[in-house]
């Protein structure tokens, strides 16, 4: 399975969209299917989660199984979907493979693929329950009330509910998708994480233009206020952990709307807490919400913030860690926001200095991107393989 990994996405792809072409302009990041990266993903799930299931790693799997059942859940995906899915997969391997999948292996690999779908189910429908929300049917209506720019890039939505009414709570972390109906006629799902408006009951998302991206270009461009559009009730199973415990909050390029949503969230129920913040961004012009981030700390007494400039992919390829000389406190929880590679050079610095994985946390949007993330760490090598 996983030497033809490659083939049989593909073939899956293939097989669905003639089945049902709707999803391909719908449903699935276009994007991502035309840069291959969600061909690389649904597959290579299945097989780590065998992988996982083998070597007997409960904790890693419920991780995994969870931020997965968020992302579904804020798309919609219902019961239903499974077994199309399960339908087109198993053509695809069968294609593939061939006279290889013997009854034998095809009956495991069922089996492996049933209790993926049966967790995910089960959550989805616990994270339904819990938004009051009929399962699958996520979507609501709400109106633009202001527009403000960062630069000629970046966007800040401010968002309420078209009947006045406050929209729902939510905490440091969570995201909502945004269904976009673009010119063509098609439409996209992102998602976006979210940050407090101007008042009790607002929300805000920031967008930063993705080149060559479908979406956030459109809505930097087209959105004013006064536009409607169809967003997602809030999800997501990162949830910055209460206490007394110092944080760390890393961010990269947009990541920072996150360490932006937990200082707001600090600043109202424990302005005394310990935070070290760490933001690296390409120049102060491409810096979202810098003038928040610095109104925030300077509110909170033990906090403190430190940015870098330079250009953050390419920390895995120069051998630094955007984590080298960052004091970071004993017994810190360390959250961790922005692009795969970044992740991952900072999870390798932290690690190298001694740091507990355990102590680290992450969030990602990318397709199977806990796959380029959860990788054990070849540590020997001075980077994450």
């Amino acid at each position: 399975m996983e030497a033809h990994i490659g083939r049989i996405s593909e073939r899956f792809y293939e097989r669905l969209f003639t089945a049902a072409p709707h999803l391909c302009t719908d449903l699935f990041n276009r994007t991502n299917q035309r840069n291959r990266e969600q061909q690389k993903a649904l597959a290579s799930s299945i097989a780590a989660f065998a992988k996982l299931l083998i070597t007997e790693q409960p904790e890693d799997i419920d991780a995994i199984m969870a931020r997965i059942a968020h992302k579904h859940a804020s798309i919609g995906i219902q019961a239903g979907h499974y077994e199309m899915i399960r339908f087109h997969l198993f053509a695809a391997i069968g294609e593939v493979l061939g006279d290889a999948v013997t009854p034998a292996v095809a009956a495991a690999w069922h089996q492996v693929y049933t209790l993926m779908a049966n967790s995910l189910i089960s959550q989805e429908a616990a994270l339904y329950d819990s938004a009051g929300v009929p399962h699958g049917h996520v979507w609501r209506l709400v109106i633009v009330s202001e527009v403000e720019y960062d630069g000629a890039r970046v966007a800040t939505f401010v968002l309420r509910s078209l009947d006045g009414r406050p929209l729902p709570g939510f905490q440091p972390g969570q995201y909502i998708s945004l269904c976009v109906r673009l010119p063509d006629g098609t439409r996209q799902i992102r998602q976006y994480t979210l940050v407090r408006g101007r008042v009790p009951g607002e929300w805000a998302v920031t967008i930063k233009q993705v080149p060559g991206g479908l979406v956030s270009p459109f809505l930097v461009d087209a959105v004013r206020p006064g536009t409607e559009l169809i967003v997602s009730h809030p999800f997501g199973s990162l949830r910055i952990e209460g206490g007394h415990t110092p944080l760390v909050l890393i961010s990269a390029g947009i990541g920072i709307t996150s360490t932006l949503t937990t200082l707001q969230n600090l600043a109202e129920t424990a302005p005394l807490r310990r935070v070290v913040a760490l933001h690296v961004d390409h120049s102060p012009y491409d810096h979202a919400r810098r003038a928040d981030i610095a109104e925030l700390v300077s509110r909170l007494p033990n906090s403190q913030m430190q940015v870098r400039y330079n250009d953050f992919e390419e920390f895995h390829v120069l051998g630094r860690s955007p984590v080298d000389d960052l004091d970071i406190p004993p017994s810190a929880k360390i959250y961790v926001y922005g692009p795969v590679m970044f992740m991952r050079a900072v999870r390798d610095g932290l690690v190298a200095r001694g740091v507990p994985f355990e102590s680290i946390h992450y969030e990602a949007f990318a397709p199977g991107s806990w796959l380029g993330v959860d990788r054990p760490l070849q540590v020997a090598s001075g980077r994450l393989d």
